[in-house]
């Protein structure tokens, strides 16, 4: 079972010899607040109070936050997997690109369709397959990127840099930052290099995403908007063009808001809400798993997150009511929507409506849900309760919260 939110502050504390007081200083956050959450009174904190306590703390927003463990993270040798996922970003020094390890021709078409499969696993967050396939197509794309002709290579640059790109996500997910940024930092480079527009934004996105897990939350903001301003300027008319757009302008406003200026983020995905409803009347992309995910649900998913997270529970349920989830939203999506959703109605003190969200959230994603920490967290809030809800031993029984 994930650790108690309250024993990784404490932990972190006294690992810097802070005070309860010392760190409330450091971070801005209350005494009572720090207290409650050590004392195990509260299981969960606003994204805002996290990135404080982060910061207070002197340690990465992904120690606090505990994203579904994809490997271990007790200090121990990393697996293999995570190993060979390393040396295809990192590939030894001064030795020409391996060969794709293949029997049948390597072509652009083939591993265009490899990288959008390996895009798809991660958006089911099927972490492990993709820790398993990644390495390969990274190898691939950099072998391709080496050989024929101009244009040839220019294509191979792109698919290069969308492999490397993913491989920055999967970082990210598995708490790697700094591997996440030496990734993101090579796909930009490939993104140059090819002849794909919209490339090098594409990554900007993921770059500004990644500062945000370091707290680095000015840089997130100012690439994202200066990343967003030159696809205006450029690429405002056609769809793949106004979804990347889209999707930089939610995440300047994801780091508004986490920044605390929760208004003006407000008013950004207001418009990126606008823009989807544009973009949903003009042709598709050709295959858009290779574009940003950018769509009227997406926006409107990622409109309740930043309600929860920002303590604006009631907004966040009125967002939420009567959502129709377009078809091209990822699984991912849909499950962070019900665990928003189950948080928003713990906040309201809706106890059997926040497991209703949560039988929902165990249906289409058990493994999912069993080491997420904020799911755990919910769980061990409402258990806490003095009179518990209907269905709720089940669910955590099946978290290991009950004892």
């Amino acid at each position: 079972m994930s650790e108690h939110l309250g024993d990784k502050v404490k932990r972190l504390r006294r690992l810097n010899g802070q005070t309860q007081e010392e760190l409330a200083e450091a971070s801005g956050v209350s005494v009572d607040v720090i207290k409650k959450l050590e004392q195990r009174r509260k299981s969960s904190a606003s994204l805002p109070t996290l990135h404080a306590l982060s910061k207070g703390l002197g340690v990465e927003l992904t120690t606090l936050l505990g994203d579904p463990p994809g490997v271990p993270s007790t200090g121990e040798a990393e697996p293999p997997q995570l190993v060979a996922v390393r040396r295809a970003i990192s590939p030894m020094l001064f030795v020409p690109p391996p060969e794709p390890q293949r029997a049948e021709k390597l072509s652009l078409a083939l591993l265009r369709a490899e990288i959008a499969d390996g895009w798809t696993l991660y958006h089911d967050a099927e972490f492990g397959r993709l820790m398993e396939q990644l390495p390969e197509i990274i190898t691939d794309a950099r072998f391709a990127a080496s050989v024929g002709g101009d244009d040839e290579r220019a294509a191979g640059q792109a698919a290069l840099g969308k492999a490397l790109q993913l491989g920055g996500h999967l970082a990210i997910r598995l708490g790697k930052t700094d591997l996440a940024l030496t990734s993101l930092e090579r796909a930009m480079d490939a993104a140059g290099k090819s002849a794909d527009p919209l490339l090098v934004p594409m990554v900007s996105n993921s770059v500004a995403w990644a500062y945000q897990r370091q707290n680095r939350l000015d840089d997130a903001t100012n690439l994202a908007i200066y990343a967003a301003d030159s696809v205006e300027r450029e690429h405002a008319t056609d769809a793949s063009g106004v979804r990347v757009w889209g999707g930089l302008l939610m995440s300047a406003a994801t780091s508004y808001a986490r920044s605390g200026d929760y208004e003006r983020a407000d008013d950004m995905m207001r418009t990126a809400e606008k823009a989807a409803v544009r973009v949903a009347k003009m042709p598709a992309p050709e295959d858009g798993r290779l574009v940003s995910v950018f769509s009227k649900s997406s926006v409107r998913i990622e409109r309740v997150r930043l309600a929860v997270q920002h303590g604006r529970p009631e907004e966040a349920l009125t967002l939420a009511k009567g959502m129709r989830l377009s078809q091209d939203t990822p699984p991912s999506w849909r499950t962070w929507l019900l665990l928003d959703v189950a948080r928003a109605h713990t906040d309201v003190g809706n106890a059997e409506g926040a497991v209703k969200a949560l039988e929902s959230l165990r249906r289409v994603a058990p493994t999912w849900m069993r080491h997420h920490t904020l799911a755990v967290a919910v769980v061990r809030d409402l258990w806490e309760l003095p009179v518990r809800p209907p269905g709720l031993r089940s669910i955590a029984e099946f978290l290991g919260v009950a004892v």
